[in-house]
């Protein structure tokens, strides 16, 4: 059983030798442990840091792609590699790395494909009351979205199991904490949180540069990726409103028609008629979407199977 921990990176020389010094060595029911970072354009000399360190693979972006990239690209190298569960971690040193024994023992023990770490949100210091109240809301619209009970839906610390790691596909650029967990839910890939513990803050967030343009990134992520699964039950409900306000306006018009007084109400059946078609044109984009996300889910089955011919014919000849 091998364990793979990678590292996304952004100009970490200062922090990721601390992140890396305090990986564990040695887990229970794993055979081996290798380390692997990415490099997302880094300016500095995080590289070499790693290097030095010792860590058994290194990934290179030549300029900044950004996290999500970032995350399928290691995802890739890791599966590659032989992984047979691979473990996300921050090189800002965020999650105490003793914690990873929680999050592959569901995996170990077959109870889990994807485990998350929880983390103590209300007792972290470093977090604002307003950043923890948009925390918990965070999840729980993420919660809604996946059909899921994730408490700490933003949280980058988590393991996931070969077949896991295969399924997944990030489609947005920001990151994939988010739409990972959509996806898992709504796919019925089963996940699960442990409790975790953080360490001190080493540097400010690079996610974000203010409150607000992480709050609308992160709900356009989750829309995207709920209408990328539900697309007509979205669509249905976003048809009601003007089909119901236009079968009342109809209604009223044709109750004038009937005692005689439509003379001066043509208006109302002009305004009926064009809120029951902009309703039914809004129901036909959701019966096309539902097919879109029918063929995405085949493309994504083939994607999976051609995936684990790919990494699985790696696997075996590297075991010969």
């Amino acid at each position: 059983m091998k364990l793979i921990i990678q590292i996304p990176c952004y100009n970490e020389a200062e922090t990721l030798e601390i992140a890396l010094n305090d990986l564990p060595k040695h887990i229970d029911g794993i055979d081996t442990i290798e380390y692997l970072i990415i490099n997302d354009g880094s300016k500095d000399a995080t590289v070499e840091v790693a290097r030095n360190w010792g860590v058994n693979y290194v990934v290179n972006f030549s300029n900044n792609r950004g996290l999500a990239h970032g995350f399928m690209a290691g995802l890739d190298a890791c599966l590659r590699n032989g992984a047979d569960i691979i473990v996300n971690t921050d090189a800002d040193n965020q999650y105490v790395a003793a914690d990873i024994e929680k999050l592959v023992k569901p995996i170990l023990e077959g109870k889990s494909d994807i485990v998350i770490g929880a983390r103590p949100i209300d007792e972290t210091k470093h977090f604002s009351p307003t950043k923890k109240k948009l925390q918990h809301f965070g999840s729980w619209v993420v919660q809604k979205a996946s059909n899921t009970d994730i408490p700490d839906a933003p949280s980058g610390f988590r393991a996931y199991s070969r077949d896991a790691a295969m399924k997944l596909n990030v489609t947005n650029d920001y990151t994939y904490t988010l739409e990972t967990i959509v996806q898992a839910g709504r796919n019925r890939i089963g996940q699960t949180s442990v409790p975790i513990r953080t360490n001190d803050e080493l540097r400010p967030s690079r996610l974000f540069s203010s409150m607000m343009g992480y709050v609308k990134k992160s709900m356009m992520t989750i829309i995207r990726a709920y209408l990328m699964y539900e697309p007509l039950k979205t669509f249905s409900l976003l048809a009601l409103l003007p089909s119901l306000v236009g079968i009342i306006v109809v209604i009223r018009f044709l109750v004038y028609v009937f005692m005689g007084n439509s003379a001066g109400h043509i208006q109302s059946l002009i305004l009926g008629c064009t809120l029951l078609i902009m309703g039914f044109m809004t129901f036909m984009i959701g019966l096309v979407s539902d097919l879109l996300a029918k063929n995405r889910k085949l493309i994504e089955d083939i994607e999976f199977h051609a995936r684990k011919m790919d990494y699985d014919g790696v696997k075996v000849r590297e075991d010969k």
